[in-house]
């Protein structure tokens, strides 16, 4: 059972506890020293990608690792005292984030970006932006931690996909998170983070096309194709109990790409009933351990949640799965996104998707159970 304690800051952000225990009302919500700055960050429309670009500057001044690159905007804190959070029984948290990329643009005091002559085109950045603490300890990571607190992590994202797409400006719930200075982590504390767009991002808005399409043409998910068919080789998969599965896709664009996803085509977080949670919990940590177990060091990446929308649509070609995408070829080695990859749009994989699935399957970890 998962318990939740809403509360608000001093400065007005949204701070919600999850545990698996019963959250005591004495539990207050702390603000961190100084003003929480005051922004309005705004879209900018890109005419040749046909996409928004956000641009949201006073992010320059937000908190960093003090292992990350020098900024000499931003005021470092140390890692291992999330000054946001209560003390208290609880195992997750979530609050809205003090540097946020996108905001509500709800304060009628605020300026808005579009004056009809704007070159170029402008809109208010609407959305919000969530800081997702894992636990209370410091020293550890998403892969680390127990399964039922893995399991507690899917019903968060739930909870969050629900209550945030309720709200009439939210398209689309995307929880993700940056593990690692490699890939620009600025707090070591174990988290991950949630964008809430006020628009389709375009990725996602490519993604729903072809399984769409897909689907009208074959009467079939897209996803599911591709499970059924990485279950059919073999040779790339990482995890499979009949309910989930973890695999190297075949089309890999990062050396060491991993999904995880049910092979039932569950459209959000928040449709994941209690077993199909328990298997997905399995799977994440059996990819995070073999990841971590690869070069014996923890392992950087980026992990996204792909979901439906929030739009109100229906969106029965959506698959609810979770994507890796991991920056290294080797221990000292970055996959970088260079020239052709960023000016064409063409990923270039320098190495077999089926000899990075046998790296991870040959490390040997201790099998998750509960």
């Amino acid at each position: 059972m998962m318990h939740v304690r809403r509360l608000t800051k001093s400065d007005g952000r949204k701070l919600v506890l999850y545990g698996r225990a019963p959250l005591p009302e004495s539990i207050e919500a702390p603000s961190p020293a100084g003003e929480t700055p005051r922004a309005w960050p705004e879209l900018r429309w890109h005419p040749l990608r046909a996409e928004w670009v956000i641009v949201s500057a006073h992010r320059q001044g937000r908190t960093y690792h003090p292992d990350a690159a020098a900024n000499p905007l931003a005021p470092t804190l140390d890692p291992r005292r999330p000054t946001e959070l209560p003390q208290g029984p609880w195992d997750m948290a979530v609050f809205e984030n003090r540097f946020p990329s996108l905001v509500a643009w709800d304060d009628p005091a605020a300026p808005l970006p579009q004056d009809g002559d704007a070159w170029p085109p402008r809109a208010p950045a609407r959305g919000v932006c969530e800081v997702v603490v894992y636990a209370q300890e410091a020293d550890t990571s998403l892969g680390a931690l127990p399964l039922d607190r893995i399991e507690l992590l899917f019903e968060v994202w739930a909870d969050r996909t629900r209550e945030l797409g309720e709200r009439h400006f939210i398209e689309y719930v995307m929880p993700f998170e940056n593990r690692g200075l490699e890939v620009g982590a600025t707090l070591a504390h174990p988290h991950g983070q949630i964008y809430a767009y006020g628009f389709l991002p375009p990725v996602v808005a490519a993604e729903l096309a072809q399984q769409a399409l897909h689907l009208e043409v074959t009467g079939h998910g897209l996803i599911g194709k591709v499970m059924d068919n990485e279950r059919a080789d073999g040779r790339r998969m990482l995890f499979d109990d009949g309910t989930s599965v973890a695999f190297v896709p075949g089309f890999a664009r990062y050396p060491y790409e991993v999904w995880i996803g049910p092979r039932e085509p569950l459209r959000r977080a928040d449709d994941v009933d209690a077993p199909t949670r328990a298997s997905l919990a399995r799977a994440l940590k059996t990819v995070l351990l073999r990841y971590d177990g690869l070069w014996g060091r923890p392992f950087p990446y980026v992990m996204v949640l792909h979901q439906a929308p929030t739009d109100g649509r229906p969106h029965p070609e959506a698959h609810f799965h979770l994507e890796f995408y991991p920056p290294l070829r080797a221990p000292d080695r970055l996959k970088y996104v260079a020239g052709a990859e960023l000016g064409a749009g063409t990923f270039t994989n320098d190495s077999l998707p089926e000899t990075r699935a046998a790296e991870l399957r040959a490390v040997a970890i201790e099998e998750p159970a509960r």
